[in-house]
């Protein structure tokens, strides 16, 4: 196998497993996943679709700069979604609970049954100090460079 596939192959599996892990994680783990936590999934499966195809024509230099694209793409949802986790941002109101201060009790009644039911600024599961989402940033971080790499290495024909 050429070294042009064996990134490819590496690139779009990181990106499968990321997503075996998640699926794992809600199904196996009971824990359901956020409005941000759905939207980092969607680039991975595009770069495992992205994958398939590069790793079939591996003379198309298009197709490792879209899964690159892919990558990043997740990577950035991934640090969003960590800095909603750790109050640098306000994430998504839809996702997220608004302040409580001045709230009437009606209002505050209000303010819950509209709350979703998981939400975007929760820490469910963390390892070294880092959530989910920024474990899918990081890794997905490290994914882009194989894709750059894929799209840099030569073809053998």
């Amino acid at each position: 196998m050429t070294r042009k596939r064996t990134l490819i192959l590496l690139a779009a599996g990181g990106s499968a497993a990321l997503l075996l892990a998640a699926w794992g994680f809600q199904y196996l783990g009971g824990m359901a996943p956020c409005k941000l936590c759905i939207w980092q999934r969607y680039p991975h499966g595009a770069a495992v679709l992205l994958g398939v195809l590069a790793f079939a024509f591996p003379g198309v230099r298009l197709l490792p700069l879209l899964g690159a694209a892919a990558a990043a793409a997740t990577s950035g949802i991934g640090v969003y979604h960590a800095g909603v986790e750790r109050g640098l941002w306000e994430g998504p109101s839809s996702c997220t609970s608004g302040s409580i201060s001045g709230l009437s009790a009606e209002e505050l009644m209000e303010q819950i049954m509209a709350a979703p039911l998981v939400r975007c600024d929760d820490i469910p599961w963390e390892m070294f100090g880092l959530s989910m989402a920024g474990w899918n940033a990081l890794l997905s971080a490290g994914l882009v460079l194989v894709w750059l790499a894929a799209w840099r290495a030569r073809c053998p024909y």
